[in-house]
């Protein structure tokens, strides 16, 4: 059976809204919306087509790994694959989520091969451990590959070269690659790849230890912009994210979970929900355990022909749910007892010099506490995947951000093998971390193997955001010491909150792991200083969100250094410089102050807490701003600099007032050190989109309890930043730097919240010390 595609048409009989019906004509709101795409903008043309068989749903039975497994040629790895023909074929291991790494990835490969990308064919990795790490999060696909993804590449270039220089009988280092060609530059010959491809296949592959990079000079393309090489099938819809999958005979489920972590199901109306036209099966799903992990929510699935049909059964269920242990959940009692925790002294787990004493004695004290609430994901495509599982193999097509995590899940839920389960990744619709979890995957595959039929388990957009894995609620305590000059002598930092870890079993402290992301690498210059974490139990699913605990650490310590320049009658930026103390590089533990860095799994040695670099961005961004104090030709100014991820960002946000009194950020700059960048406009991109995101969080994100459930249903209680609430520019600076490379997709947020709280506080006068703004103002 060979899954079959169409553009929506095969679902939509029975789908009521999203369908226009007139008489003898059927046309989807997807169809026409490609049409008008057409009509309006002609054809885009990119530099070449991307293969996405995966994406597509093509794949059937058993997958290998590799760019072109069995078919002649040369395949050194399984990234790479040159045909006789010369068509060069590179494998994406990673996830396209937006952020642009089906572009940015080929092209690495491709100036280090030396490929033509005019002859290059670009194919989605399914998840497999060939392929190494597949995980995107973290701001991790080149930043942690880096030198190995370029020795990759250049050990099929090795091998050309020597299939030529063997034919020609001269040495290796006289000849070249460039252009889908090696050339010998003495003699002017050249060789196509193609006509290398089966020489180079006879010869052995060397460790990659062994192979040589390019010099960087040789890179063509990296560094620049670079076109976005998906664009094409955006622009025309013929991108397959998870939800556009069709297989034959492919049923729509719907699951009816429980609204409070843990709870269960007590009666429900099955009768009913099977009376619907168009339902066909009504299915209890398992009862998770605890540590819940990855494991799905739990309650009841209705199976159907079509989404509309899965809608109205799961309504017609009626259930009645045991709320169980959690439904004493409250977001203000929690705060509450976050808070009392903060004002009490917690595990240590950075200390330098001797903070009490010199608390003590300091001729000033400045303390403040700061609030975040859960933050959710809400990506625009919610959650979605499809499962069919034939004889003993099982396929699974879904926009995953972990394909092999994907894998393992499905293979725990069927009690198999991982070999006998094959994970497609398709275009993903937004993730920041929520989509590398495979909860919705086991769900798809446990109801494939219930009803015997291919799947699509499908959430709509409450099911989303009330069942997420929230970013972790947090309260911190900020103490610091002034001598009689104003400068800081003493900073004492308390952070309260359940971490990640409480989803994998019942460790409920922060450890050094979790205060890594803007604490223990926080270099600033202070002779004594203190951090403290406390912990307590998590009610809700705790996850990543793009860039993690950085965002309430950023806030609060930003947030608290404005208000020692305020303390003080001295410029934040200033006061910000004062701090981080002279440029210097930090290579020991011991300096920081820590028995232990976790260093995003990085050594000290190759990334070290770069206070030069720090400071560079602040100064930066000052400077484009025309920062001068917090006033500025009628607007006030906020300043907010941050290290998370490997790299250094710093934002400048421009806050007003309308004539209706709502506060509006109208203009923002930020500027990234980031170390060697792969592909410039993609960078741009991702500290453009890292504004509205985190303006959307600042001004309204908030996910609330009451008894245990989520009080936030749709985007009319959680708002997104609309476009006419997006600053009228957003300046980009990316600062050009030789060191290694760091990470992009998540390190431009953080900064983001605490600069518009502190143009907030020079506009109006009124400390934000609680997110989101919009709880004390009109945004």
């Amino acid at each position: 059976m060979t899954p079959e595609h169409s553009d929506w048409a095969a679902d939509s009989a029975s789908e009521g809204p999203g369908a226009s019906e007139g008489p003898g004509l059927r046309v989807v709101r997807r169809t026409f919306l490609s049409a008008l795409n057409l009509s309006l903008l002609g054809l885009a043309v990119g530099w070449f087509e991307a293969d996405a068989d995966a994406a597509d749903g093509k794949a059937n039975g058993p997958a290998q790994a590799g760019a072109a497994p069995g078919k002649p040629g040369f395949q050194p790895n399984v990234f790479i694959h040159i045909a006789p023909s010369g068509e060069v074929t590179l494998v994406c291991h990673r996830s396209e989520m937006g952020q642009g790494i089906r572009s940015s990835l080929p092209f690495l490969f491709a100036d280090e091969l030396g490929a033509d990308m005019a002859r290059v064919r670009v194919v989605q990795g399914d998840g497999d451990k060939a392929y190494g790490d597949q995980n995107t999060d973290g701001s991790s696909s080149i930043r942690n590959r880096y030198e190995e993804l370029r020795r990759i590449a250049a050990t099929a270039r090795t091998l050309l070269v020597s299939a030529a220089a063997k034919r020609w009988g001269v040495a290796p280092n006289t000849c070249s690659a460039k252009r889908n060609q090696v050339l010998h530059t003495p003699s002017g010959r050249a060789l196509s790849f193609g006509e290398l491809a089966i020489a180079a296949s006879k010869l052995p592959v060397p460790p990659l230890s062994e192979v040589e990079p390019r010099p960087d000079s040789e890179l063509e393309h990296i560094g620049r912009a670079l076109p976005l090489l998906d664009a094409h099938a955006y622009v025309t819809g013929q991108a397959k994210f998870g939800a556009d999958v069709r297989l034959d005979g492919m049923l729509t489920a719907l699951i009816a979970r429980p609204p409070v972590v843990g709870g269960r199901v007590e009666r429900y109306d099955r009768e009913a929900a099977l009376a619907v036209p168009g339902v066909r099966h009504v299915v209890e799903m398992p009862v998770p355990e605890q540590p819940y992990k990855f494991q799905p929510w739990g309650g009841v699935a209705v199976v159907a022909d079509n989404t509309w049909a899965a809608l109205r059964g799961r309504k017609a269920l009626n259930i009645s749910w045991s709320a169980g242990a959690n439904a004493k959940y409250e977001s203000e009692q929690y705060a509450a007892q976050l808070t009392e925790r903060v004002r009490a002294p917690g595990n240590s787990l950075r200390n330098r010099g001797d903070v009490d004493a010199a608390l003590g004695k300091a001729a000033r004290r400045v303390e403040a506490e700061y609030y975040v609430p859960h933050l959710p994901h809400a990506p625009m495509e919610p959650p979605v995947a499809v499962a069919r599982i034939a004889g003993d193999h099982c396929e699974i097509w879904a926009p995953t951000q972990n394909p092999q995590a994907a894998r393992s899940e499905a293979a725990r839920v069927l009690g198999w093998p991982e070999e006998k389960i094959t994970s497609h990744v398709t275009f993903l619709g937004g993730a920041f971390g929520r989509k590398s979890k495979a909860d919705f995957v086991a769900e798809a595959v446990f109801l494939a193997q219930k009803t015997g039929a291919p799947v699509r388990v499908q959430w709509t957009r409450e099911d989303d955001l009330q069942h997420d894995y929230y970013n972790t609620v947090s309260k911190q305590q900020l103490t610091a010491g002034l001598d009689a000059q104003g400068k800081v002598v003493a900073w004492r930092h308390r952070t309260a909150f359940p971490p990640i870890a409480t989803v994998f079993g019942p460790n409920h402290e922060p450890g050094a792991g979790d205060l890594q992301q803007g604490i223990l690498d926080f270099g600033i210059d202070v002779p004594n200083l203190r951090a403290e974490a406390a912990g307590v139990d998590a009610h809700v699913r705790i996850g990543w969100l793009r860039s993690v605990y950085n965002i309430f650490h950023a806030f609060a310590e930003n947030s608290f250094i404005d208000e020692i320049a305020q303390a003080r009658g001295a410029d934040m930026r200033d006061v910000l410089l004062e701090l981080y103390g002279p440029p210097r590089q930090i290579r020991s533990t011991d300096e920081l102050g820590v028995s232990e860095l976790r260093n995003y799994g990085q050594p000290l040695e190759k990334y070290p807490v770069d206070m030069a670099r720090q400071r560079r961005v602040v100064e930066r961004v000052a400077e484009l701003s025309g920062w001068n104090g917090r006033k500025a030709a009628g607007r006030s100014l906020g300043l907010a600099a941050h290290r998370s991820f490997l790299s250094y960002t710093a934002v400048v946000a421009s806050v007003v007032r309308d004539p209706e009194g709502v506060l509006r950020v109208d203009e923002a700059w930020i500027a990234i050190d980031a170390g060697k960048v792969m592909n410039l406009d993609r960078v741009r991109s991702q500290m453009e989109g890292s504004v509205i995101f985190g303006m959307s969080l600042a001004l309204y994100g908030a996910i609330t309890m009451k008894d245990g459930v989520v009080q936030q249903s749709n985007f009319h209680a959680l708002k997104l930043l609309r476009i006419g609430a997006a600053p009228r520019k957003i300046h980009v600076d990316v600062i050009e730097s030789d060191a290694a490379p760091g990470g992009v997709g998540e390190p431009g947020l953080p900064p983001v919240a605490p600069a518009i709280a502190n143009a907030v506080f020079a506009l109006t006068g009124q400390r934000v010390r609680e997110l989101p703004i919009s709880r004390t103002f009109s945004v």
